[in-house]
């Protein structure tokens, strides 16, 4: 149930983060529809839109609908770890918990290598976590080091 909880949160925050949109900022039936108009309510429903039709993924496979697949994809939101900082410090100084397996599925880590992802953390805590005001970003600088600097965990890191 836990893990469940976990995944809903990560979908409920990853979905509320502003991003580039695959296919570009003008791709899909949502955003012509609500072309011109800001706040959260025209981007919830141009983001509802493209999603529950899938015209946004049809246009970047076919180049229709405003859509391309040229552009980097940018993503101007917080790193994950800010939501649940608190948690991901308690999992790291136990050396496992539902918030340092999201971060490891974050970082698009194996199954088979999460049990290395959180020996890692884990060895390193003090490293993560040097004093009570360090911040998230700080936390996430810190672990993609590490994850750099480590033969098995090299890979999910860029």
């Amino acid at each position: 149930m836990k893990k469940l909880m976990t995944g809903a949160v990560l979908l409920a925050v990853s979905s509320v983060a502003f991003a580039e949109a695959p296919g570009g900022p003008n791709c899909g039936w949502g955003n012509m529809l609500m072309k011109g108009k800001s706040g959260m309510g025209p981007h919830f429903l141009a983001s509802t839109t493209n999603g529950t039709s899938g015209n946004a993924t049809f246009g970047m496979t076919s180049g229709t609908n405003g859509c391309s697949v040229n552009g980097t994809l940018t993503y101007g939101g917080k790193a994950m770890v800010n939501a649940m900082l608190d948690e991901f410090s308690t999992d790291v100084a136990v050396g496992h918990g539902n918030a340092l397996t999201a971060v490891a599925v974050a970082y698009g880590v194996a199954e088979e290598d999460r049990e290395a992802f959180a020996a890692l953390t884990h060895q390193n805590f003090a490293v993560l976590f040097p004093n009570e005001s360090v911040t998230a970003d700080e936390v996430v600088a810190q672990l993609e080091t590490l994850m750099k600097a480590d033969m098995q965990l090299s890979q999910y890191v860029i």
